[in-house]
């Protein structure tokens, strides 16, 4: 029995082993990807009112930048886990780096104009606004509200512009929601400092050049600040992989042995942890800010997408039970921004209070969750691709529910505020002998 050759006498294949390459988006229709950005119709109420014109602009401006520079590399690099760094630069043009503060040339937006920019980047990637708020609201601010004069000139026009990077450094790996129980330690040696202690989860921290670390003082027991350089000897940073959401954020691992850190670079204004809850205050409203963009990027896509498959001869959006789910969504953003606006303008007025952030950041990501659960399932199977925002979103949106506070810390505090009674830690266990 012989096998069938294809070939002619002649030792040609015949025409139907040269056909044109296949464009698989011809092959599987299904509906436009994140990589070219959807338009915002998220801004039902024409809540932009009750921005000035210059917030307006600076929420333009980032769009613009977001959408034509970031959306059609943004799934790659996620993927892979990999931070663009060829993107540094058209971030820096942005000229938001800084936020509010004035002098130093950083932009001294207003806190509103600040976190409408925070949005805007997280509306299509919320790695690249973790990197920012990383980088401006914790390490510039810190440097900026608690710094000398010296330091502010030294490092913040740098900074500002994102010719350097910085990275913040609380979190331990036996301290999260317990921050200030921290276990690394600064020692007074002639000339400076030296620290010893580990760093967990990190953000910015494997290729930062500046690295605003808090230590205990042993003399005092009290939190301190300093900055480390990166090619500090003793310095060691690890990445930290097999991350689930904000893939293109470069977390690190922390160790530092016998590190020395001369006595300029002691950041004088941080004297208790009480101190660095005045950079959390403002953070944490920049934070409430991300999953805002979140939930506005996912709303856009899944309003496109809706309208453009088609099941059973019609578009998914003339069903009644996608509208629903679809309506849900505004509703959430509509109250979110609102939320939000109202953290900014209560910071502005000296009125807002530690509760006051924390019942803002925890509720806000509550919503987001469920929008993103939401926008899952309406894209159906597409809701797990990553080519189609939600799935990224939704995964993206964990991590921010987790840190700068917990849901359930961020609840404790304002339970705290309201009730007059601290709840953290758990009554003393009564011996069952």
């Amino acid at each position: 029995m012989t096998r069938n050759n294809p070939d002619d006498e002649s030792g040609n294949k015949p025409s139907y082993f040269h056909l044109p390459p296949l464009d698989l988006s011809l092959a599987f229709p299904q509906a436009t990807p994140a990589s070219t950005f959807p338009p915002c119709v998220s801004d039902y109420f024409q809540l932009d009112d009750l921005l000035t014109s210059e917030e307006q602009a600076v929420k333009m401006k980032v769009r613009n930048c977001m959408e034509k520079e970031i959306a059609p590399i943004m799934t790659q690099y996620w993927e892979k886990a990999e931070f663009p760094f060829h993107a540094i630069p058209k971030l820096g043009e942005l000229r938001v780096a800084g936020g509010t503060i004035k002098g130093y040339g950083c932009p001294g937006l207003s806190v509103t104009g600040s976190a409408i920019a925070v949005a805007e980047v997280a509306r299509v990637d919320a790695s690249c606004s973790t990197f920012i708020l990383v980088h401006s609201s914790l390490a510039m601010l810190t440097i900026a509200l608690c710094g000398s004069e010296a330091q502010k000139q030294k490092y913040l026009p740098s900074l500002a512009q994102l010719k350097t990077i910085a990275c913040w450094a609380l979190t331990e790996p036996d301290y999260g929601s317990d921050a200030s129980a921290l276990k690394t330690i600064a020692t007074k040696v002639e000339g400076g400092w030296i620290l010893e202690g580990q760093k967990r989860w990190i953000g910015n921290a494997t290729f930062a050049d500046l690295l605003v670390i808090f230590a205990r003082n042993t003399s005092t027991n009290q939190i301190n600040g300093y900055i480390v350089h990166k090619d500090a000897p003793g310095l060691t940073v690890t990445k930290i992989e097999n991350k689930i959401g904000l893939r293109i954020v470069q977390n690190g691992d922390i160790v530092m042995r016998k590190v020395f850190v001369p006595d300029e670079d002691r950041i004088a204004g941080i004297n208790s942890f009480q101190d660095t809850n005045k950079v959390l205050a403002v953070s944490r409203v920049m934070v409430a800010w991300q999953p805002i963009g979140i939930s506005m990027g996912i709303y856009d896509m899944c309003h496109r997408y809706l309208n453009e498959r088609k099941q059973f001869g019609a578009p998914l959006a003339a069903f009644q039970i996608n509208q629903q789910k679809l309506v849900q969504m505004l509703s959430n953003v509509q109250a979110m921004i609102l939320v939000g606006w109202r953290l900014c303008k209560l910071y502005e007025s000296g009125k807002m209070t530690p509760g006051h952030a924390s019942l803002g950041k925890s509720w806000i990501t509550l919503r987001a969750r469920e929008t993103a659960a939401l926008g899952r399932e309406l894209l159906g199977g597409n809701g797990v691709l990553v080519d189609f925002l939600v799935a990224k979103a939704f995964c993206d949106l964990e991590p921010i529910y987790t840190y700068e506070g917990t849901y359930e810390i961020n609840t404790l505090v304002t339970g705290r505020e309201v009730t007059g009674f601290a709840s953290f830690k758990p009554a003393p266990q009564r011996s069952r002998l």
